[in-house]
C-alpha cells in the first residue's frame, strides 16, 4: 500500500482514538474510582466527627435517648447511604442504622479482634451483617477524656463502582461525540497540508519540464508560502541557466566555427592545389593564427572553469605591481606601434609593493590593456596608472576610444558578450577577457569598476592590497 499523507493520517487518527479509549477504561477508570473513594472517605470522616461531637456528646449527656440517636442515625442513613454503627468499648454493636440487616447486640471482637483498632478499613466483609464488601471508617468516641466506644460508619465499595463506571461512561460517550470534531480537525489538518503539497509537485513537475513561465499559487500557511517562494526563485534562477547554456553553446559554436572553417577551407585548399605552391606559407600562417585563437579561447574557458567550480588556488607573494605593468605593456608594443597609440605609464611612487598573485595580476593587465587598444582609434592615448590609498593600491586603465552603451555596461562581465555586432567580427576577441578578470579579482577579495561614457572613452579601476611596510 501507497504511505499517502491521507493514509498516514488516518492511522494517526485511529491510533489516537483508540489509544485515548483505552487509556480512559484503564488509567482513568482507575484515577476515577481513587477519587470517589478519597470523596467518600472524606464524606465518612465528616459523619463520623458530626456524630461523635453533636449526637454521641448529648447521648452521653444523657439529654438524648437511645431511640433518638437511633432514629438520626437512620435518616442519615437513609440520606446518605451511610451504615452506622454505635460499638461500646468492649465490642458490642449497642445501635445499628439498617432495621432490616441489624447486627444490634452483636460482638465485633468475636469475629476481627482488630477491626476497632483500625482507622479504615477497605474491606468489610462478614455475611452475618453485609449483602456485599463495604468500606469502612472507624473513630473512636470519647467523653470526659475516655474512649466510651466507636462510632463505625459502613459504605458500599459496590457504589463506589457504579459511580466510577457511571462518570466513566459520560466521559465516553462525551469522547465519541468529540471523535467527529476530531475527525474534522484531521480532514482540515490534511486539507491545509495536501493541497499546498500537489500545487508545490505540480510546480516541481513544471519547472523540470522546462516550463518556467508556470505561475505557481502561493496559499496556505507561511511555511508553504516559504517553499513556495524558494521554489520560485529556483525556477528563475534554472530559466536564467537555461538561458545562459544556450546562449553559451551559441557563442562557443560561432567562436569555434569561423576559425575551424578557415583551417579547414584553407587545409583543403593547399592539399588540392588551389593555392600555388608559392602562396601556401601565406596561408599557413592564418591556419596557425587561427589555431592559436582556439588554443586561446579554449585555455580562457578552462580557466574560467577553474575559478568557478574548484575556487581558485591563488599563490599570494609580494611584488612590484609597476614592474608588472612596465612588462606587460613591453609586449603590446607592435599592437601599439600599428594603431600608433601612446600607452601612458603613470605611477605614484617609483616602487609599488602589493600581496596577490603575480601570474593572475599579468593575465588582469593583459586583458584590460588589450581590451583598451582595442577600442581606441588610431592616434590616441592609453593611460596606465597605479596609486596608493590607505592599506589598497588601485590600479587604471584609461582609453580615449569608442566607450561602452550604458545599456551594455552591467554585461560587460557576462561570458562571450561583445558590447557591438563589429566585435563579432573581431578574430582575436574571444568575450571572455572581461569574465576572466573579474574572477581573478573577486578571488583577491578585491574589486573592479568601469566607468564609461560612449565615444569619449572606458576606465577600469581595480584594487589589491598593499604590501606591509
Amino acid at each position: 500500500m501507497k504511505k499517502t499523507l491521507l493514509s498516514r493520517l488516518i492511522v494517526c487518527y485511529l491510533l489516537a482514538t483508540v489509544s485515548i479509549f483505552v487509556l480512559l477504561n484503564t488509567f482513568g477508570m482507575k484515577l476515577l474510582e481513587q477519587r470517589l473513594t478519597k470523596d467518600r472517605e472524606d464524606l465518612l470522616y465528616q459523619q463520623a466527627h458530626l456524630i461523635s461531637s453533636q449526637y454521641m456528646t448529648s447521648f452521653f449527656d444523657q439529654t438524648m435517648d437511645a431511640n433518638s440517636l437511633t432514629k438520626q442515625l437512620q435518616a442519615m442513613d437513609n440520606y446518605l447511604d451511610i451504615r452506622i454503627w454505635i460499638v461500646d468499648s468492649n465490642g458490642l454493636i449497642t445501635i445499628d442504622s439498617d432495621p432490616y440487616h441489624s447486627a444490634k447486640n452483636k460482638n465485633i471482637n468475636v469475629l476481627d479482634p482488630t477491626f476497632l483498632e483500625k482507622t479504615i478499613s477497605s474491606f468489610t466483609y462478614n455475611k452475618d451483617f453485609f449483602n456485599e464488601p463495604m468500606y469502612s471508617v472507624i473513630r473512636p468516641l470519647q467523653y470526659q477524656y475516655r474512649i466510651r466506644g466507636y462510632v463505625v460508619l459502613h459504605t458500599s465499595l459496590s457504589g463506589i463502582t457504579e459511580g466510577s463506571e457511571y462518570y466513566l461512561n459520560v466521559i465516553n460517550l462525551c469522547f465519541l461525540v468529540f471523535l467527529p470534531l476530531l475527525f474534522l480537525i484531521f480532514f482540515y489538518i490534511y486539507y491545509i497540508t495536501e493541497r499546498p503539497l500537489k500545487r508545490l509537485m505540480k510546480a516541481a513537475m513544471e519547472y523540470s519540464a522546462g516550463n518556467y513561465d508556470f505561475t505557481l499559487a502561493k496559499k496556505g500557511p507561511a511555511e508553504y508560502r516559504d517553499l513556495g517562494n524558494a521554489i520560485t526563485y529556483m525556477a528563475g534562477e534554472l530559466s536564467n541557466l537555461d538561458d545562459y547554456q544556450k546562449k553559451f553553446v551559441a557563442n562557443i559554436s560561432h567562436d569555434f566555427r569561423s576559425p575551424l572553417t578557415s583551417i579547414k577551407g584553407y587545409a583543403e585548399a593547399i592539399l588540392d592545389g588551389t593555392i600555388p605552391h608559392e602562396m601556401q606559407d601565406k596561408y599557413l600562417g592564418i591556419i596557425l593564427f587561427e589555431t592559436e585563437r582556439l588554443n586561446k579561447l579554449t585555455s580562457s574557458l578552462l580557466t574560467l572553469n577553474s575559478f568557478e567550480h574548484r575556487g581558485a588556488f591563488l599563490d599570494i607573494t609580494t611584488f612590484d605591481i609597476n614592474h608588472v605593468i612596465k612588462k606587460t605593456a613591453e609586449t603590446f608594443e607592435g599592437s601599439c606601434k600599428d594603431k600608433k597609440i601612446i600607452l601612458n605609464l603613470v605611477f605614484s611612487n617609483k616602487e609599488t609593493l602589493v600581496d596577490a598573485d603575480i601570474s593572475k595580476i599579468q593575465q588582469v593587465m593583459y586583458n584590460l590593456i588589450d581590451n583598451a587598444i582595442k577600442f581606441s582609434h588610431n592616434n590616441s592615448k592609453i593611460k596606465v596608472s597605479t596609486e596608493e590609498k590607505g592599506d589598497k593600491v588601485f590600479i587604471a586603465v584609461k582609453d580615449y576610444g569608442i566607450g561602452i552603451p550604458k545599456d551594455s555596461i552591467k554585461k560587460i562581465w557576462d561570458r562571450f558578450y561583445k558590447t557591438d555586432a563589429s566585435r563579432g567580427k573581431d578574430k582575436r576577441g574571444t568575450g571572455l577577457g572581461l569574465s576572466i578578470t573579474k574572477e581573478i579579482i573577486q578571488a583577491h577579495n578585491e574589486n573592479i569598476n568601469v566607468i564609461s561614457t560612449e565615444g569619449v572613452g572606458t576606465e577600469f579601476v581595480f584594487s589589491l592590497s598593499k604590501a606591509p611596510e
